[in-house]
Order: structure tokens, then C-alpha cells, then sequence
């Protein structure tokens, strides 16, 4: 089988191999991957920026994978033949909150991903593909959808009454634009282009502000919102933005810190979020118990995940530099074949 991997560090080093096909154990299935989607966390698997967090050298790429069982093991009863499935992101973390144990193995980082043609996942670590998704529209949901969904529904509980703002047209954006209009709140949506505004638009955003000609966005949020501020941030600029989301918070407001695209240190007016009263929370993807939640959510509100573009397997590192130049709307996917 081929298998797309990081022989050492470094985008220019990757190498399609061929590999030997894994077998599954009695408690495991083999999963014929169709789909796989790409995060910003895979630019910086590539960089090893993860440092100890993640494997060097021979790791195969990818975290958010989705295919059909084909080989489904001895003591295996809830899995068959056929199964579309979608991997989580943590394998071990099954319910409750995160911990040093539960979350050491991810996908495409401290173990082997899904740039392949095959994978062993543990019965406990997969999950049924909505009837009405793709592969590739699966293939989207394990890290960037979850985020968004526990960005919107954990770290704030957002409801019809709040208003949430979110940034620019990645993946996590989107869905948390989906999730929180699906939750019934208003979205006031932030993006560098008026074609990508327009997009949000589209998605149901209800106020739009263009970032690029607009440097101070946080005051101009708290206008659209008759000075009140805005519930809740789903914050993925990180350095560079961080400013301009605690301006745009109401008091009381919340911070959904889920990415850090425009750098990772930045001084902050502490006493202002003191008095304010601000929550900061980090998400860090979920729990499966949370994916299954959010997997029934997407079906019942016949949500549809945006694709930006999908590139074959073997053009991973194309696929890897158009979502570095930031173009996208949406998600970056490959196909497997």
C-alpha cells in the first residue's frame, strides 16, 4: 500500500512509499481510508514545532481521515465489513475532560496518520459517518468540526440570545459560523476579502467586517452590536488578533482560543479582562463522546461541511502550500485511492 510520510522534517521532504499492509488485532479493525483533510496543525507537524509532542522522523502525515472497514477483528462485534467510518483525532480520549494520558496520542503527530491507504484503529476509536456525507466531507469533521463544536457548545453554551463572532474562512471558522447559527445566535463574521465576506454571508452570517480595511474591528463589532459587545470569540489569529477580540467582547464575554495563525506571543492589558470579567479557554479538538454528539448534530441539522479544494494523495504537498498561502474557503482535502 502507499503511504504518504515525513522521512525527516520539512514540507520538501516528503515521500510517497510503498508499505506493508497492517493487520488488525482481536480488539481492532483495518480501515480502507477514502478521504483525509488537512489542518494548520499539520504545517507545524511538518516544522516540529510540537517538539517532544510529536514523532521526527518516518511519521506518516494527517490526522482527520474517514474510509470503509475492510478487515474487522476476531472480538470485534459492533464493527462489519462495509462500515463508513471517520477517526478521532485522540484515540484515547473516550469521554470527560482531557488529561496528560488520554491525550498523548494524536493522529499525524505522536503516532502515524491517515495519508494512506489503509490504517488499524481500535474499535473505540471511529465512529459512523453521517448517512448523507461523503468521504471527503467526513474526512473534515475530526479536528476542525469538533473544535468549532466546543468552542460553541462548551466553552460558552451559546444559545439563541448570544452573539458570536468568529475569523476568516478556515475550517474551524465555518463550522463554528454553521454550529452557531444552527444554535440559533447571531454571527458577526471577520475576513480579509469581500469575496470571502461574501461567502460568510452565505453561511449565515449576519454582520461582516473586512479586517484588512478595518484595523480596529473590535470597537467596530461592539457597534454592530449597539455597544454591547459580543458573548463569544472562536479566536484562531492568536497574536494578532487577540487585541481586537477582547475590544469586541461584552463584559462577562468569552474567548474560544483555538489557534494561534499570526503568532503566539503578544502582551495583554490584564486589568482590562479583570474588570471586564473575560474568560480566555483553550479547545483543544474533543472527546469521541463529544464527536458523536457532534455527529448527530450535523445530521439533524443537515449540515453540509464547506470544501475549499481536493488534491489526489500524491499531491499532499500541494495540497500542504495552497493552505499555507491562506486562499481557502473552508477545508483543504485529498482523496486516497
Amino acid at each position: 500500500m502507499k503511504a504518504m510520510v515525513m522521512p525527516v522534517l520539512g514540507a520538501a521532504n516528503l515521500e510517497l512509499r510503498d508499505v506493508p499492509e497492517p493487520a488488525p488485532g482481536p480488539d481492532e479493525v483495518l480501515v480502507r481510508l477514502r478521504a483525509a483533510a488537512l489542518n494548520f496543525r499539520d504545517l507545524l507537524v511538518l516544522e516540529g514545532k510540537y517538539g517532544s509532542l510529536q514523532k521526527h522522523e518516518n511519521l506518516i502525515l494527517l490526522s482527520d481521515g474517514a474510509g470503509e472497514v475492510a478487515v474487522v477483528g476476531s472480538d470485534v462485534t459492533e464493527w462489519k465489513v462495509g462500515d463508513r467510518v471517520v477517526g478521532c483525532f485522540f484515540p484515547d480520549w473516550k469521554e470527560g475532560p482531557p488529561n496528560q494520558g488520554n491525550t498523548r496520542r494524536t493522529l499525524g503527530g505522536s503516532v502515524n496518520g491517515v495519508a494512506t491507504n489503509y490504517r488499524v484503529f481500535g474499535r473505540n476509536e471511529i465512529l459512523p459517518v453521517p448517512p448523507a456525507l461523503s468521504f471527503i466531507e467526513a474526512a473534515t469533521l475530526p479536528c476542525a468540526a469538533l473544535t468549532a463544536w466546543n468552542s460553541i457548545h462548551t466553552a460558552c453554551q451559546i444559545g439563541a440570545e448570544d452573539i458570536v463572532l468568529t475569523q476568516g474562512t478556515g475550517g474551524v471558522s465555518l463550522f463554528a459560523v454553521q454550529f452557531a447559527v444552527a444554535a440559533g445566535a447571531t454571527v458577526l463574521g471577520t475576513s480579509s476579502t469581500e469575496e470571502k465576506l461574501t461567502r460568510l454571508r452565505s453561511f449565515g452570517a449576519a454582520h461582516l467586517i473586512n479586517y484588512r480595511s478595518d484595523a480596529e474591528w473590535g470597537k467596530t463589532a461592539r457597534k454592530l452590536t449597539n455597544g454591547r459587545g459580543v458573548d463569544l470569540v472562536v479566536e484562531v489569529g492568536g497574536a494578532g488578533t487577540i487585541k481586537q477580540s477582547i475590544r469586541a467582547l461584552r463584559m462577562g464575554g468569552t474567548i474560544a482560543l483555538v489557534g494561534m495563525v499570526t503568532g503566539v506571543a503578544q502582551e495583554l492589558n490584564l486589568p482590562l479582562i479583570a474588570m471586564n470579567s473575560l474568560r480566555m479557554i483553550g479547545v483543544a479538538v474533543g472527546s469521541r463522546a463529544q464527536f458523536a454528539e457532534m455527529l448527530s448534530a450535523i445530521e439533524r441539522h443537515k449540515i453540509e461541511p464547506v470544501v475549499d479544494r481536493v488534491f489526489p494523495l500524491t499531491e499532499l504537498g500541494k495540497a500542504l502550500a495552497w493552505l499555507k498561502n491562506g486562499k481557502h474557503v473552508g477545508k483543504v482535502c485529498v482523496e486516497i485511492d
